[in-house]
C-alpha cells in the first residue's frame, strides 16, 4: 500500500520571521516590564515622602479674583498635566479629559484635577466627539477649553470650537486655519506670502515627481516629510537625492506618496534647529517660550533669539487668530532663521513654565500691563523625563557623555515630578504606560518606543 502523504504544508519563511518577530517584541516588552518593576521601590518610596511632607505642612490654596472652570484635553500628556497645574495654582478649577483608550492616565490622579472624562476619539465618531464635549462644558459649566490635542485631533477641535463658541470660550484655531497649519506645504506658503523666510518646499502627491526632480540645479539636498501626521517615519530625515538614481528611486517608492496622503519635499538647510511654543489672542502673543530642538525633543531649555520672535509675532499679527501654535526653525549659518514647519497645537515646552505664576493670565488673557509676553522665568530649570534620560545614560557610549546627560538630570528638573503634586510621577510609568505595555503583550502587538512625554506606546499606525 502506498504510504500517505501529508497535506499540511510547511511554515513559510514569512511565517517564520513574522513569528521571530513576534517573540522579539515580547521579548521586548516583558523586558521593559521588568525594568519598570525595579524601578517602583524607588518611586514609590520618593513619592510617598512628597505625600508624607505634604500632610505635615498646609496647603496654600490660591483664590483667583474670577475663578473659572477650566477644561483641557490630552490628559495622558506631560503639557496637559502643566496646565492643569497652572491654572489650579491660580485658583481655577481643572477638569481633564482623555480618548477611552487612555483611560488609565496617570494624570488623572493629580491634585490639580478636580474631574476627569474619557470621550471616544474623534476620527473614529467625529459627532460624537463633538457633542461629548457639549455636554460636558454644560454639565460642568465650563468657561474656557483648551485643547491640548494630538496632531490628528486638531481639526475635530477647529470643529468643536464652533459648536462650544455660544457656551465657553476655546482657546484653538478655526478649522480652516488649523488645516492651513497642519498643511506642511500651504504653512509655507502662506508664510512666504507675508515676505517670512521659508525652505524651498515642493509637494508630492507621486513618487516620480521626485524621482524625475532635476536635483542637479540645486545648491542644497532634499528631505522628505509627510503632511498627514506620521509618528514613526517623521523622524526619517533621509538626504535626497540618494547616492545613487537607484537608491533615490527605491527610497521614495518606499513611502507612501499618493494624492491622498501627500509629502513635502523640503530643501535641507544645515543649521541650528530651534523649536517655539506661543499662546496668542487676537493675533497678540501671550505667552512665548523658545529652546534648542532636534527630532525627538524630550530636553527643554529657554534661549532667547529675538529673530525667531520677531518671526512669530509677525506671522501670528498676520492671522489674527486665538490659539497655540507651534514652529520649527532652522538658523542658517549665515544667522537667517527658517520656519520649517507649524504645529496648531500646544508644545510640551509649555513645561519649561513650571513655576511661572502667570501661566493662566496668559490664557485668559487677564495679564495687566502686558507689554511683552511672559517667557520662563530666569529662575525656571530645563525640563527633562527621567526615564528618558536614565535611558541616555545607559546608552551613552562613551564617558563623556555619560558626564553630559547626568548634568543635564542634575540641573534640571523632571517634567512630571513635583513635591506638591506627586502622584502622576508615580501613576505615568507605572500604572498608564505598565498597562499599555500589558495590553501589547496581550494582543502581541509591537511598539517602536516609549514616549513618557505623551505619554504613550509610539506604533506603526498607531495614534
Amino acid at each position: 500500500m502506498p504510504q500517505s502523504i501529508s497535506l499540511t504544508s510547511s511554515p513559510t519563511i514569512n511565517q517564520v520571521n513574522n513569528k521571530s518577530v513576534d517573540i522579539s517584541s515580547s521579548l521586548k516588552t516583558l523586558g521593559t516590564l521588568t525594568l519598570l518593576l525595579l524601578a517602583l521601590p524607588v518611586n514609590a518610596t520618593l513619592v510617598l515622602v512628597a505625600l508624607l511632607l505634604n500632610s505635615l505642612r498646609p496647603r496654600n490654596i490660591t483664590t483667583a479674583a474670577n475663578p473659572k472652570n477650566i477644561l483641557i484635553s490630552g490628559g495622558k500628556m506631560t503639557k496637559a498635566l502643566q496646565l492643569a497645574r497652572s491654572f489650579h495654582n491660580a485658583g481655577h478649577r481643572v477638569v481633564l479629559l482623555e480618548a477611552h483608550k487612555y483611560w488609565l492616565t496617570g494624570h488623572r490622579f493629580s491634585f490639580a484635577v478636580n474631574k476627569f472624562y474619557t470621550v471616544e476619539a474623534p476620527e473614529k465618531d467625529p459627532e460624537g466627539y463633538v457633542q461629548s464635549l457639549v455636554d460636558i462644558v454644560n454639565k460642568e459649566n465650563i468657561d474656557v477649553y483648551v485643547p491640548v490635542c494630538s496632531p490628528v485631533a486638531s481639526y475635530y477641535d477647529s470643529l468643536a470650537k464652533k459648536a462650544l463658541s455660544s457656551q465657553c470660550e476655546v482657546i484653538h484655531c478655526d478649522a480652516l486655519t488649523t488645516q492651513m497649519l497642519d498643511d506642511k506645504y500651504a504653512f509655507t506658503e502662506t508664510a512666504r506670502g507675508f515676505g517670512l523666510s521659508v525652505p524651498k518646499s515642493f509637494k508630492i502627491t507621486d513618487p516620480e515627481q521626485v524621482i524625475n526632480f532635476d536635483f542637479s540645479q540645486e545648491k542644497r539636498k532634499y528631505i522628505l516629510k509627510s503632511i498627514p501626521y506620521d509618528s514613526v517615519r517623521r523622524l526619517d530625515l533621509t538626504k535626497l537625492p540618494c547616492d545613487t538614481p537607484e537608491a533615490t528611486a527605491a527610497f521614495v517608492r518606499s513611502l507612501p506618496i499618493s494624492p491622498e496622503k501627500p509629502w513635502i519635499m523640503q530643501e535641507f538647510i544645515p543649521g541650528k534647529e530651534y523649536c517655539t511654543h506661543s499662546t496668542v489672542r487676537n493675533g497678540e502673543i501671550t505667552l512665548h517660550c523658545c529652546c534648542e530642538s532636534s527630532a525627538f525633543q524630550v530636553n527643554y531649555a529657554q534661549v532667547d533669539n529675538p529673530q525667531i520672535f520677531e518671526w512669530v509675532r509677525h506671522f501670528l499679527k498676520q492671522l489674527g487668530i486665538t490659539g497655540q501654535v507651534s514652529f520649527d526653525f532652522i538658523e542658517a549659518e549665515d544667522g537667517t532663521v527658517y520656519a520649517i514647519e507649524c504645529n496648531p497645537r500646544t508644545h510640551s515646552a509649555i513645561t519649561m513654565f513650571y513655576n511661572h505664576p502667570g501661566v493662566a493670565d496668559a490664557y485668559l488673557g487677564t495679564l495687566n500691563n502686558l507689554e511683552e509676553p511672559i517667557q520662563p522665568l530666569p529662575t525656571s530649570k530645563p525640563t527633562y523625563w527621567i526615564y528618558h534620560e536614565m535611558w541616555r545614560l545607559i546608552n551613552a557610549g562613551s564617558w563623556s557623555k555619560f558626564v553630559e546627560r547626568l548634568q543635564i538630570i542634575t540641573r534640571g528638573t523632571d517634567a512630571i515630578f513635583s513635591w506638591q503634586d506627586p502622584l502622576p510621577f508615580l501613576m505615568n510609568p507605572h500604572w498608564q504606560i505598565f498597562l499599555l505595555l500589558i495590553q501589547n503583550l496581550q494582543k502581541n502587538r509591537g511598539w517602536i518606543r516609549i514616549d513618557f512625554n505623551i505619554g504613550k506606546l509610539v506604533e506603526l499606525g498607531g495614534d
